[in-house]
């Protein structure tokens, strides 16, 4: 009975001792897979087909309340006169209001004196239609604005035209990695990851191809460049 009994004692240590002696030589056979990575780009032109615009109303007076009152005054005619071009009220954002004193600066090293106060009231405005952008600025400054800012192109269905872009831009990455992988004297596997750069807002304008007019205020629209930026890493055989 004592020999099978040191046997069975022996057995799981003289197990261990062979799995440790085997475990460096399994671990310096596993070679670490080749991979290899590419970024492409692809993009589309589309002409824009939403704009907005930044306007508004700058008044003054010698109180607070009286450039208030001005204010209000002719931004209740700007906002009116927008409904009536066709502007809905869903398009139309007030993004500032301010009150600010004017002030009067000495030569004589004596402090500024408020001389009277400055209201003023900006609006973003949503035109739908390009072709009636011209006319909305035009209509605008009519009615009493007299701040205008920047212009910014959308395309409204840009999210379905970059899948475009997404196709060309794995296209783009498969045929760079071939020609990598080729001239290292590998082939592509499978792919292993795939990720997507967010782009900034805003695509960049390209030359312009369209134009909107009104009778006082012309507005090129042009084309937007939609771009979609990939990473695609690939194993090599």
């Amino acid at each position: 009975m004592f020999p099978d009994r040191l046997t069975a004692c022996l057995f799981p240590a003289l197990l261990l001792v062979g799995l440790a002696m085997t475990e460096p030589v399994a671990a310096q056979e596993r070679q670490p897979e080749r991979t290899i990575t590419v970024s492409a780009v692809g993009s589309v032109a589309a002409p824009p087909d939403v704009a907005r615009i930044s306007t508004g109303v700058v008044t003054e007076g010698q109180t607070a309340r009286a450039a208030l009152d001005a204010n209000n005054k002719a931004m209740s005619a700007l906002l009116d006169g927008l409904k009536r071009l066709g502007i809905e009220a869903r398009d139309i954002q007030t993004t500032h209001v301010g009150v600010e004193p004017r002030h009067q600066h000495h030569q004589d090293g004596r402090p500024p004196q408020i001389v009277g106060y400055r209201v003023i009231n900006q609006v973003r405005i949503t035109q739908r239609s390009i072709a009636r952008l011209g006319e909305t600025i035009d209509t605008s400054i009519s009615l009493g604005a007299n701040q205008l800012g920047g212009i910014d192109f959308e395309v409204s269905s840009a999210e379905t035209l970059k899948d475009e872009a997404r196709r060309q831009a794995v296209a783009n990455a498969r045929r760079r990695a071939e020609l990598y992988a080729t001239a290292a004297g590998a082939s592509l596997d499978r792919v292993l990851t795939i990720s997507e750069s967010v782009m900034a807002p805003g695509p960049r304008p390209l030359q312009s191809t369209r134009m909107a007019m009104a009778d006082a205020v012309p507005v090129e629209a042009g084309e937007q460049s939609l771009s979609v930026t990939i990473h695609v890493t690939w194993g090599l055989k």
